[in-house]
């Protein structure tokens, strides 16, 4: 995933950001687009589980219609969200609005496949009843990272590497220990790391809009579908790490 961390750039009074509209419109277009990815990856994850035969074909079902585990094909749809992550770097640092743009609704629309599962294992108000409080804490976790004025410049890359800890810690239980505790474990830290990274986020994107000065109206756009993956991506960590402590099973 692409990381924000930028040099810090000195930046207007809180004043003259607020009537910058410049960076409003910057910031607009990120949630904007951000906000877009998550309902086609919400239909596509609700279309996916509704349809039996794509089912069969991702996951293994008992006779009882219970999923006892991925098929083939489903691992890879599991696992392609995490490989295109990684290799995200390669698409959007050419600051190419098209491909930026082409590659963020892939991502967001394959992300739909490898969620389909939380259909299928939580109740559907359960789901719903996570995302918005999702929602409320990714909104004022955002608004701390946008007024606050501790520089968090170089936060980037010790979160990031907590990150990567997790989810080293999370595979290595999913396919070694298979401990109940340590998946709790897993996902309380996750939910304070991602809403820390969230308002991390929030506060490099002013820095990046900043920074770039008079760039393109392209190179703008790309920047727009960088900073809505990044967010994108640190809110469905969120709205994960939620479910799994507190959504209610089937």
């Amino acid at each position: 995933m692409n990381d924000l961390d930028t040099d810090y750039v000195s930046m207007p009074s809180a004043e003259a950001q607020a009537r910058d509209m410049g960076l409003r419109n910057f910031l607009l277009g990120i949630y904007q687009k951000m906000a877009l990815g998550l309902v086609l990856t919400g239909a596509t994850s609700w279309a996916v589980a509704n349809t039996e035969p794509l089912v069969r074909l991702l996951y293994n079902v008992t006779a009882d219609g219970r999923i006892a585990g991925y098929t083939v094909l489903g691992y890879v749809f599991a696992f392609a969200p995490l490989g295109l992550s990684f290799a995200s770097g390669m698409f959007m640092n050419r600051l190419n609005a098209a491909i930026s743009g082409a590659f963020y609704w892939v991502f967001v629309a394959i992300l739909g496949v490898s969620l389909s599962s939380i259909f299928l294992l939580y109740t559907g108000i359960s789901i719903a009843n996570i995302f918005f409080i999702t929602a409320a804490t990714f909104g004022v976790v955002s608004i701390i990272g946008y007024t606050t004025k501790v520089n968090m410049t170089g936060w980037g890359g010790f979160m990031y590497t907590a990150v990567l800890g997790i989810i080293i810690a999370s595979l290595a239980n999913a396919f070694l220990f298979k401990s109940g505790i340590m998946q709790m474990a897993i996902s309380a830290i996750g939910v304070l790391l991602f809403s820390a990274l969230i308002a991390y986020q929030t506060q490099s994107l002013k820095h990046m809009y900043y920074s770039v000065g008079q760039a393109s109206q392209n190179h703008r756009a790309a920047l727009t579908y960088i900073g809505a993956l990044t967010l994108y991506v640190s809110f469905i960590n969120l709205f994960m790490s939620l479910l799994s402590l507190f959504g209610g099973r089937r």
